[in-house]
């Protein structure tokens, strides 16, 4: 039997009313960020040549083991 597919009608991407830097901060605190979340971050923190610790920060967050 097919079925439809509505899930995909809805946006995915919310903009947030939070600074790129509280962001980061939220994302790094979290341990159910997605991974996809976190890369883009790093796409946007190096599309504005953003600070070194948190582009630290969120590399460290991204090879993290998921148990930690």
């Amino acid at each position: 039997m097919r079925q439809s597919c509505t899930a995909g009608t809805e946006p995915r991407f919310v903009p947030y009313d939070k600074s790129l830097p509280e962001q980061i901060a939220e994302a790094v605190r979290s341990r159910t960020t997605p991974l996809s979340q976190l890369l883009r971050l790093m796409t946007a923190l190096d599309a504005q040549g953003g600070d070194e610790d948190l582009r630290l920060q969120l590399r460290a967050r991204i090879g993290a083991p998921l148990g930690a």
